[in-house]
């Protein structure tokens, strides 16, 4: 009987210290976070590993926070890209994180706001049920599109927000945008030296979604 018994006291101990150990290897695993945007996050124009992305993984190695970056940014991508793109980002991914940076080009072309935000929906419902953490990160239009879009555009990203509970970036070039040494030729998209502000304009609500 005693040998019986100490038997089943080492049997629960190793299986208690397999579940201590399994449960310390998954807490240890590190996160994934999946960057689904276009030029302003797939370097147009600039030098590899200067735009905000690559800042990213830089800032994580530095905080030692044990995340992958895998950025799927294309430039000139729209909302209709990104939604076309994603099953299959979040198949082969499997991402904790899910950055989505869209809709500049949908509002440059003057393509309907109603689309652009139908497609965000359906990228963050699908993130979602996916277990995937998003944070949506928000762009402005300029102002010669006319207030009305203007503010109909802003306004997109505070609702889908709002809705689907998910944190915003309300203006990833805010600091950046009045500057105009920030930008390349084009005026429109910004140096390497204005990186460094985009990523503190998207760390502050990033960061609580990698390390929690």
């Amino acid at each position: 009987m005693l040998a019986h018994l100490n038997i089943r006291k080492w049997t629960v101990g190793a299986v208690a210290a397999f579940a201590l150990a399994a449960s310390g290897s998954a807490y240890s695993a590190p996160k994934t976070v999946l960057v689904v945007g276009d030029s302003l996050s797939a370097e147009y124009g600039l030098a590899r590993g200067s735009g905000w992305v690559a800042l990213l993984e830089q800032k994580l190695k530095a905080e030692k926070l044990d995340a992958r970056i895998v950025n799927a940014s294309i430039s000139g991508d729209t909302t209709s890209g990104g939604r076309s793109r994603l099953p299959a980002l979040l198949a082969q991914h499997k991402p904790n994180v899910v950055v989505l940076e869209l809709g500049a080009n949908d509002g440059l072309r003057g393509l309907p706001i109603p689309s652009a935000e139908d497609n965000l929906r359906a990228m963050i419902a699908l993130a979602q049920k996916n277990k995937a953490k998003v944070l949506l990160v928000g762009i402005h239009m300029p102002p010669n599109y006319g207030r009305a879009y203007t503010e109909r555009f802003t306004g997109m990203y505070k609702e889908l927000s709002s809705d689907l509970k998910v944190p915003l970036v309300p203006y990833m070039l805010q600091g950046v945008e009045l500057v105009p040494t920030n930008f390349q030729a084009d005026r429109m998209h910004p140096l390497a030296t204005a990186h460094p502000v985009i990523l503190n304009n998207i760390w502050p609500q990033l960061a609580p979604l990698i390390k929690n």
